[in-house]
């Protein structure tokens, strides 16, 4: 008894082949077309090209150290890492009379009494030492940083989170990362706390989603941005003056992603970047929502990469008059 014959498939497979290329190179160009259309460009400072009575990132340095704190709902959590921060900051003070120092508290649109909190401190250290800038609206942590970035007067720029999850007397290391990184190409460099050495004991507490979720976001980083530095998210960064401006001047994006296109200008800038290992426990509070917040930044990472490779987004050097 004969066989049936096969049914024709309606494309061989090579035309087959052809069509899924012609589908993926298809998609992505509407991709690049997407990132390309909705490229925004972060919203400067009134002040950022203009010298005034306010502090500015473009005038001469008057203190040696800049410390900006963003946070958003940190009523509760603020306190902790201010106390810690403080007592350091003026013990170290005490020892060394020439350092001198500033916190900058970055009130990201809280809608708890998180300003309320930061003023008590500028009440009890002085306004020349613990200043408040609020913003109206949230804008994320990137706009925060960047915000009170622009409106330091420090030599060295330290981004610290307000969860106080880095032991702060670990500045000594990432001060001693970026020593270790002279001579500054045009006074240009860049230290990183890091967590990586932590990521076995992190992985040992976490459920398998959040760690398949937590490997596929590194992977990301590295094959679309930055390959260099293991751990893009710690909080805990020092930059001189003169990366802060260059980095900062450049960059878009304003919530969790913005470390890694910070990494990203740094790397396509050349400024050196040093990788320290801190200290760090987890507090509890955060305002990272795992999938969300992870698949945000996945879409971040993919537009950043894009964004650049396009010509949507420039690296300038901005230099006002």
């Amino acid at each position: 008894m004969a066989l049936p014959p096969l049914p024709c498939l309606p494309l061989s497979l090579p035309a087959a082949a052809l069509a899924l290329a012609a589908l993926a190179a298809f998609l992505f160009v509407l991709t690049c077309a997407i990132a390309h259309v909705t490229a925004k460009t972060m919203p400067h400072e009134d002040t950022e090209c203009r010298k005034g009575s306010a502090p500015n990132i473009r005038d001469p340095a008057t203190r040696e150290l800049s410390v900006v704190v963003p946070s958003y709902n940190e009523e509760d959590r603020l306190p902790l890492m201010m106390d810690e921060a403080l007592d350091y900051l003026e013990k170290r003070q005490k020892r060394d009379p020439s350092f001198t120092y500033e916190v900058i508290v970055v009130n990201d649109g809280s809608k708890d009494q998180t300003a309320k909190v930061a003023k008590e401190y500028c009440k009890k250290y002085g306004s020349d030492k613990v200043r408040v800038i609020s913003l109206e609206k949230n804008r994320g942590k990137g706009g925060a940083v960047r915000t009170g970035v622009f409106s330091s007067r420090g030599k060295k720029i330290l981004m610290a989170d307000a969860d106080g999850a880095t032991k702060f007397a670990d500045i000594e290391k990432v001060e001693e990362g970026l020593n270790n990184l002279r001579p500054w190409p045009k006074e240009m460099a860049i230290s990183c706390g890091s967590r990586a050495h932590l990521e076995k004991d992190s992985i040992a507490k976490r459920s398998y989603f959040r760690t398949l979720l937590m490997y596929g976001f590194h992977f990301l980083v590295w094959f679309l941005c930055v390959k260099e530095i293991r751990d893009t998210q710690c909080g805990f960064k020092l930059l001189t003056r003169e990366a802060a401006l260059q980095t900062f001047s450049n960059l878009h994006i304003e919530r969790w992603a913005f470390d890694v296109e910070l990494l990203y200008i740094a790397q396509r800038l050349k400024i050196p970047i040093a990788e320290v290992a801190v200290n760090w426990t987890e507090i509890e509070g955060s305002k990272l929502v795992p999938f969300w917040s992870w698949l945000q930044m996945g879409r971040d990472l993919l537009f950043i990469r894009l964004r650049y490779m396009t010509g949507a987004w420039k690296l300038e050097a901005k230099k006002c008059n």
